[in-house]
């Protein structure tokens, strides 16, 4: 009986591949993390890091053609501390700026002086893999693990464009926040072959969240770092208490980050019971608080160590 289902299942997805590959390139209404989660990982990497790789990133983050405008929001930054984490949020404030064009939906924009790109890339923020077994390991849609790996490159070749660099960095530094946000790299598929695009497809409803009462369960993920506007003394306190909190994670590679996520979907991500749209329990809620303070300090030190490796004085002999 269970074969039965099994291959039910499969076929059933295999029918439905076409269709999903087709919606899933339709625009990315969530978001992975808020800008709180991905400034916390921004600021707790900083802190990690030693002088010369702060002045490496420093001087690649002053060419950036946005620079200006993260100083104007951090505002006098003789540290680049306040830059490195402004940078971090980049990525997600392009969709909304009429600079920069989504493929397939706009009409191409000018390419503006210091940008080699102005396609806002939805798809390099998430990876949807099937949360069911049965449905195999195959990724459906997304290209997060491919750009990590590509990013990282760019920023670690010192006969790459400088262009590019100065590109990639901002790029980077949010994509390892993306990696780590379970919701991030799934997409769950029903006996009725329904599907949940990184959470999207779910409402719930959040009596912790005073708010936002009700949202879908990714923005749920999201916001689960704090309020969107943290910055200042409040963000380096939040950012300090997670790096007393949680120790430094042994060394890994952005394809184990993206199964950790994976497996933090499957297993926690979603509310137990068969509720269209379910109730955050206490319990649940902070059990999903404590999987993101985890995942948000794991990438900060994940950022750091990457960050070290790529610009250190040995690539530049």
């Amino acid at each position: 009986m269970t074969g039965n289902r099994t291959s039910s299942l499969v076929a059933r997805y295999r029918l439905l591949l076409p269709a999903l590959a087709l919606m899933l390139l339709l625009p990315l209404p969530a978001l992975a993390w808020n800008a709180a989660g991905h400034r916390l990982v921004a600021s707790i990497a900083w802190d990690q890091l030693d002088e010369h790789t702060r002045s490496e990133l420093s001087q690649l983050l002053r060419s950036h053609p946005d620079y200006a405008r993260w100083l104007r929001r951090t505002g006098d930054d003789q540290t680049g501390r306040g830059a490195f984490i402004e940078a971090s949020t980049w990525p997600d404030d392009i969709r909304k700026d009429t600079r920069f064009y989504s493929a397939g939906i706009d009409n191409p924009t000018a390419t503006l002086p210091g940008f080699p790109d102005m396609e806002r890339r939805r798809d390099w923020h998430y990876l949807n893999r099937p949360l069911d077994d049965a449905l195999g390991n195959q990724t459906v849609s997304g290209l997060l693990d491919k750009q990590l790996v590509a990013l990282a490159k760019i920023i670690g070749s010192t006969s790459a464009p400088q262009i590019e660099r100065v590109y990639a960095l901002p790029w980077l530094i949010h994509l390892i926040g993306d990696a780590h946000q379970p919701l991030h790299t799934s997409i769950r598929l029903d006996a009725d072959g329904k599907w949940d695009k990184l959470g999207s497809g779910m409402t719930v409803i959040n009596p912790f969240n005073s708010r936002k009462s009700s949202s879908t369960l990714h923005t749920f993920w999201d916001d689960l770092p704090g309020p969107p506007w943290l910055r200042g003394e409040r963000l380096t306190a939040a950012s300090q208490a997670l790096i007393a909190s949680y120790p430094h994670p042994a060394h890994s590679t952005s394809g184990q980050w993206i199964n950790e996520s994976w497996r933090i979907a499957r297993k926690s991500a979603y509310p137990p019971g068969a509720e269209n749209v379910p109730t955050i329990s206490e319990e649940f809620y902070e059990n999903a608080r404590k999987i993101a303070n985890q995942r948000i300090a794991e990438a900060g030190y994940r950022l750091a160590d990457l960050l070290r490796e790529l610009l250190s004085t040995k690539l530049k002999r």
